[in-house]
């Protein structure tokens, strides 16, 4: 399971709203680099496909490939405040080395 904390869910619903994107489920997808080191991709997306697997968080759609779901099972998506001052997402992912 995939899920989107509070501050995220408010975060993502706002970047919906300022790009015109209301309604539209968010796809995460994540690959694993010849090092080891994950990438994630986030994106609002207008067509969904019958394979992909999708959850409810915090009134948030996710939708998430199938190659991309078990490097995703039980991360969550967060919005904090780094040291540097700057805000951000960041994944809380257990099956991520890097995290």
């Amino acid at each position: 399971m995939f899920t989107v904390s509070e501050a995220a869910a408010a975060q993502i619903k706002e970047s919906a709203k300022q790009s015109q994107s209301e309604g539209l489920p968010l796809r995460i997808a994540a690959k694993k680099n010849v090092d080891g080191s994950f990438h994630y991709g986030v994106g609002f997306e207008e067509k969904t496909k019958e394979e992909d697997l999708a959850f409810k968080s915090h009134d948030i759609t996710i939708l998430i490939a199938p190659q991309s779901i078990e490097l995703l099972n039980g991360t969550e998506m967060d919005y904090v405040k780094m040291d540097d001052g700057e805000e951000r997402f960041i994944f809380k992912n257990p099956n991520d080395p890097g995290y």
